[in-house]
């Protein structure tokens, strides 16, 4: 498995696949589910020891903003574990989802930055 891994649509799966990321396209919550459980799955365990960086087989799991809402607490989950993969959300080929605030935006009210 590669360490970067894209789960999300077909098109934009085409794009990641041209960049050398291991692309796994989904089209709806039953399939995301599946593929995000068999990429988590096998790095699971029952104690809370961090993984190395070496031990991951995926380090960067990339999930478009639908497929993040399919996953829901799965991924809040996965994400206060601190086990690789690390989840970033981007938006979809039709841009953010209504109410989602983007990375910058983030970013920008987290150091308290307004331009």
């Amino acid at each position: 498995m590669s360490h970067y891994v894209f789960l999300g649509e077909a098109e934009l799966a085409a794009a990641f696949r041209l960049t050398g990321v291991d692309v796994r396209p989904v089209d709806n919550q039953e399939s995301a589910l599946r593929l995000f459980t068999s990429i988590t799955r096998p790095l699971s365990n029952e104690g809370f020891e961090r993984q190395s960086p070496e031990s991951a087989g995926c380090l960067i799991l990339i999930l478009t903003e639908q497929v993040a809402l399919w996953l829901g607490e799965e991924i809040n989950s996965w994400q206060l574990s601190g086990r690789y993969p690390l989840i970033v959300e981007i938006p979809g080929l039709n841009g953010p989802l209504p109410g989602k605030k983007s990375l910058v935006d983030s970013i920008r009210e987290a150091i308290g930055v307004h331009v």
